[in-house]
């Protein structure tokens, strides 16, 4: 766990446009931001991601309705 503070933007994603969701980015799942995953990759409408203790997960971007625009 961190002991760092997060200011974090959420806006919701519109998956009708292809490009929403990019390497890098943090997503999460539900409306206030636990638990958040950076991209890692994309490929075939699947995101490879790393949550905020280190594990790698597999899913379809479908499944993130949230992306930070800003963090920090």
């Amino acid at each position: 766990m961190s002991d760092r503070v997060h200011d974090i933007d959420w806006v919701y994603l519109d998956h009708a446009d292809r490009r929403v969701v990019q390497v890098g980015d943090r997503v999460c799942t539900d409306a206030g931001g636990l638990p958040t995953f950076r991209v890692l990759a994309l490929s075939d409408g699947r995101a490879w991601l790393r949550d905020d203790n280190g594990a790698d997960h597999l899913m379809p971007l479908t499944r993130f309705l949230w992306k930070a625009s800003r963090w920090g």
